[in-house]
Order: structure tokens, then sequence, then C-alpha cells
């Protein structure tokens, strides 16, 4: 395993005896902790997201206060994703990870405080959500340390997958213990979800250096800077953020008012609970079930022919959402959006990796996510605040068809494959030629801002 960060950071496919298995993967120690530990983390984060928005809309009775509970994971990210991912490069990943850790352990058991004032929770909501973009900007950065170059895309299609599905048991319990028997009892999991996650950083991953030296350090707002004019200055890595983000604003909408929707289908306590975690849990079962059918069964260049029809289809299978289907049928309309984008998003994730220039994985990282946090954030809040003033289905149907819409004319200007091949092969030249220099030489990087290849594609104007 290479030790130079720079270089191991470089995700370049390489050839192999035979390809890597997910034994191989999980045959690292290191990365099973990390791996681990990413697991038990966001499963108390999708607790805390489906129990915090049934307390609040116990307390409240607002479908708007509600998704904006919800919303608070997201938030942190729309403020201040990017400085916050460029302060991860600047102290060593490890100890970035368990000092987050141990410091949303305990600002989550705040939200413990009985009657406690709405203000209170939103106030430590957002403080407790600060710690996500460095948790997973320095997860992201650390993970090409940990395995092989050609180990890489199997090691990121194994987080994906396994989030979702953790989504998946992290909202059917949360909103199973919250309505079922108290909110509480779902974050003091969460609680106990950081506590063990600290543990395993610290017992399981050696300590390495920061990633950027004193000396090299400008300006947070200016090293953030460069990730933004990475990723928007390049035409290939520029439709894929724009086609994420759009994806993002509108597929996160059944979840964040499933809360509302099931509140509104029946008066038992009990089905309420079971209609909101089928509604939560329908799109990351979805993404599930398409990231597998379409990674195995699929090969490359079909996979890359179905992300225009899978964009349009992940937003127009909800329009149905206006005749105002019971919770189980919006369920599996919720389903099947998700399982288009399980077959788009990691054709566009393994791209987006595979165009970036080494050495700016965590600001590109940090852009990405902060885009798909603000997209999430603005859909979640903007559609709570119909709720309240329209028929909940109404809203959903009508922004589902607001999305299509986007997502046709994105299609239209989506770059042909000779683009993004070109502008893959660029990169994988870039990055092909080992480096031999001594361990404490600065490594020559490319500039990353460099535009794409010139091609006969015109320009064009995102979630990887």
């Amino acid at each position: 395993m290479a030790e130079d960060p720079s270089a191991a950071a470089t995700p370049t496919v390489t050839q192999s005896e035979r390809p890597p298995t997910f034994r191989d993967v999980f045959s690292i120690r290191e990365y099973r902790a990390v791996y681990f530990s990413s697991l038990v983390s966001f499963l108390g984060d999708f607790l805390t997201q489906a129990a915090v928005a049934v307390l609040v809309y116990q307390q409240s009775n607002s479908a708007l206060l509600s998704a904006a509970a919800f919303a608070m994971g997201f938030l942190p990210w729309a403020v201040g994703g990017t400085v916050l991912s460029a302060l991860a490069e600047r102290y060593p990943y490890r100890r970035v990870l368990i000092v987050s850790d141990l410091a949303r352990m305990v600002l989550t058991a705040l939200l413990l405080v009985p009657h406690a004032p709405m203000w209170f929770l939103f106030a430590v909501l957002f403080a407790a959500n600060l710690g996500g973009p460095t948790t997973q900007s320095a997860r992201s950065a650390l993970l090409p340390l940990l395995v092989k170059r050609e180990q890489l895309p199997i090691a990121i299609a194994t987080s994906i997958s396994t989030t979702q599905a953790v989504q998946v048991v992290g909202y059917l319990a949360g909103a199973a213990l919250a309505v079922a028997i108290n909110p509480q009892t779902a974050l003091v999991v969460d609680v106990l979800t950081f506590a063990v996650s600290a543990v395993l950083i610290a017992a399981g991953v050696r300590p390495r250096p920061a990633a950027q030296e004193r000396t090299q350090r400008t300006h947070l707002l200016r090293e953030s800077g460069e990730g933004f004019r990475l990723v928007f200055g390049r035409e290939t890595l520029r439709s894929i953020a724009v086609l994420v983000f759009v994806l993002t604003m509108f597929s996160i909408v059944p979840e964040s008012l499933a809360a509302a929707w099931a509140a509104q289908g029946d008066s038992n306590a009990a089905t309420r609970g079971l209609d909101q975690g089928l509604i939560m849990a329908a799109g990351p079962i979805g993404f599930v079930i398409g990231g597998v059918l379409i990674g195995r069964l699929v090969d490359d260049e079909m996979r890359n022919r179905l992300v225009r029809p899978l964009a349009v289809l992940s937003t127009v299978i909800l329009i149905p959402a206006l005749l105002g289907p019971p919770p189980p049928v919006a369920a599996v309309l919720v389903g099947i959006s998700g399982l288009a984008q399980g077959g788009l998003v990691p054709t566009l994730n393994s791209r987006f990796v595979l165009i970036l220039p080494h050495g700016y994985r965590a600001r590109a990282f940090g852009v990405m996510q902060t885009g798909i946090r603000l997209s999430q954030f603005a859909g979640i809040v903007v559609t709570g605040w119909l709720a309240d003033l329209f028929l909940l289905p109404l809203v959903v149907g009508i922004w589902s068809i607001g999305g299509t819409v986007f997502m046709v004319l994105l299609a239209a200007r989506w770059p042909n494959e000779r683009t993004f091949q070109t502008a893959i092969d660029q990169a994988t030249a870039g990055a092909a030629a080992p480096v031999v220099e001594p361990e404490d030489a600065p490594v020559a990087q490319p500039d990353p801002m460099a535009g794409d290849p010139v091609t006969t594609t015109s320009a064009t104007p995102h979630r990887a």
C-alpha cells in the first residue's frame, strides 16, 4: 500500500492479476475500523433525524417546523461546509474523527433535556451537526490512504450501498421508537453510537500526520474557494454537480414530509409510525436495489447511456402524488424514484472521482456535499412551508413536476461520451507516471483549474 498520501489519494485505475474483491478490502484492518465507525455513526444520525422530526411535530403540530428539524442535518453544510472541509485537511484525520464524534456525543445528549424549548432543540441540533462536514471530509480523504488504488472503486461502492441500507434501518427504527415509545429513546441510541464510533477509530486507525503542513496553509476561505473553482470550472465536473444538486433538491421531499404525510393518513399512532417509516425507508431501499441491479447486470457503456432516462425517471415517478395516494402506494412511488437514483448516482460518482486531479479530493468533496445539503435544505424548507398552506399531496406532486422539467433540460444539455472520456483520459494520463521522490519532498501537482479538453460539445451549466 502506498504510504505517500498525495500519491495514494490519486484515484487511478491500475491493472492487477485479478480484480479486487470485497474480501480484499475488508481484510484491511484500518478500513474495517473506518467502515464500521461510519456505519454506527450514520445509524445514529438517521435515528435522530426520524425521532426529532416526530418530536418537533408532536410539540408544534407544524409540518414546516418538523421539516426544518429534519433539515438541521443539512444546514451546517449549506452555511459553511466547504470551509469546514478545508479545516479537516489541517489536522490529522484520525484526530478529527475522534474529536468530532466525542463533541457530537455530548451535544446530542443535550437533546435529552426534558421540556426544552423549541429554540433550544434547534440550536443544539445545529451545533451537533457542525461536526458533519469535517467528519465526512476527513473520512473521505482518509479512505484512499487505507486501500490500494485499484481497491478504491469497490470501497466507495460499498460505502454508498451500505449507507443507504443503514438509512433504511435508521429511519424505520427511529420512527417506530419515536411513535411507539418516545423520541428520547432513539436519541439515547444515537449518543451511544458516537461513543462506539470514536472507540473504533482510536483502536483501529494508526496516527498519521496532517495532510497539510503549516507552511502550506493560506486562508481557509481561499483554500475552499479553490475547490469551487475546480468543480465549477470544468464542464464535465460542473455538469455532474448541477445534475446531482437538482436531483437531491427534488428527491428528498417525501422523506422530509413523511411525518406530516403519515399523520394526515391515519389517527392510530402505531399505523402512523409504520407509514412514516415506510415512506422514509422506501427511497433508500429502492436505491440499494437499483445500485445492485444496474451495477451487476449492466455494463459501463449502458450505465452511461442510462444517465439521462434515469435522471428523468427519478422525478417523474413522483408526479402521481397529486392524486393523494395512501402511504403504502406513496412508498412504492418513492421506492421507484430511489431505484432510479441507485442506478444513476454511482455512475456519476465514479466519473466525478476519475476526472478529479489529485490533491483536491477533500475540497471537491466539500463542494459537492455543501451543494447537496444546500439543495436538500432548500427543498425541505420550501415544501414544508407550502405543506402548511396547501394539501401535502398537491405540494409533492407539483414539486415533482418542476423537478421533471429541470431534469429534461439537463438531460438535453448533457455532455456527450467523448467529452467525458477525454476528461477521464487526461486525468489518468496525468497521474499514470509514478513519482519517485523523497518523502519530505513536495509533490508536483497538475493545475486543477485547467479547463476540460476542448471538444465539440458546448458548455453545460447535481449529487455524487
